[in-house]
């Protein structure tokens, strides 16, 4: 026997990935399922307590921390320890990309068993499911986002399991630098960057260093001034409103930065650029005029 509290859907209008059911569960000790086959996806998180779960002839010891992967169509079984018997959430799930979203976890058909340490964010995510069951359109699409979050967060480890390090190393660099690009406007800094990617700042910059050359503070700079430049060519934005629109609170400090990369103060380039593209149309100009001069 589990005491359980259960979501069960009859349909969805979503087409790629949509909730089938979900649910929180205290199992009894030796509590067990199967062997059974289920029509979808299913993904249990272990919240408390120990068990196992054997799909064909593979057997695995899951405790606290962990989860497993429930393929459609797969004979599956799982029972809960006599002593320690698990709590345990659980997400089912179908959809035509669905497969291609488990395999952004690292879950196939050869990998069924995960880890996560967002125990508390993943059963907080179902309890909000289990509170929004009244089928409404608001609910549905509420539902849908919350499914989409649930898969966030299991991404944040998952993505790392299984991996060389070297890989592991280029995950940590393409995390770290989209979120700069993404947020280099807000002026975050590298302890930001470390934590949103879920390393050190010394490891980050290892991993910055040995891939990109740059420190990640350096890379940060870098994408700002690069951007900086384009606003002082293409628009009329004053100097002030360049510095915040890159990141920088304050335009003395982006005029430092700025000058020790160019040589020259934010206003001098621009100057500068104006007058060379001035230079250069005049100049494409007169080869016009020679052109029409030998008709």
């Amino acid at each position: 026997m589990e005491e359980s509290n259960v979501l069960q859907l009859n349909s969805s209008k979503f087409q790629d990935l949509y909730l089938c059911f979900c649910g929180v569960s205290e199992c009894e000790p030796c509590h067990s399922f199967g062997p059974a086959i289920r029509p979808s996806y299913i993904l249990h998180y272990i919240l408390s307590g120990t068990g196992v779960y054997q799909v064909g002839s593979r057997k695995y010891k899951i405790q606290k921390g962990q989860g497993f992967l429930i393929e459609p169509e797969a004979v599956t079984f799982y029972q809960a320890d006599e002593w320690q018997p698990w709590t345990y959430l659980w997400v089912g799930f179908a959809g035509t990309q669905a497969e291609m979203f488990l395999q952004d976890l690292g879950l196939n058909s050869s990998q069924h068993v995960f880890q996560s340490r967002h125990g508390d964010e993943l059963k907080r995510i179902v309890t909000d499911m289990l509170k929004n069951n009244t089928f409404s359109q608001t609910h549905q699409y509420y539902l849908q986002s919350l499914l989409y979050e649930f898969f966030a967060v299991l991404s944040r480890d998952v993505q790392m399991e299984a991996v060389t390090e070297e890989n592991r190393e280029s995950v940590y660099v393409k995390k770290a630098v989209n979120y700069i690009q993404n947020n280099y406007v807000r002026g975050i800094g590298v302890a930001e960057i470390a934590d949103y990617t879920g390393v050190s700042r010394s490891y980050l910059y290892k991993v910055f260093s040995k891939n990109l050359g740059v420190s990640p503070k350096e890379f940060l700079t870098r994408l700002r001034l690069v951007r900086s430049r384009e606003l002082l060519e293409l628009t009329e934005l004053s100097v002030e409103g360049v510095a915040m629109s890159c990141g920088y609170q304050d335009a003395l400090v982006f005029s430092k930065a700025f000058k020790q990369e160019t040589g020259m103060p934010p206003s001098h380039y621009r100057k500068m650029y104006h007058r060379k593209q001035q230079e250069k149309n005049l100049s494409g100009l007169q080869q016009i005029l020679e052109i029409v001069e030998t008709f």
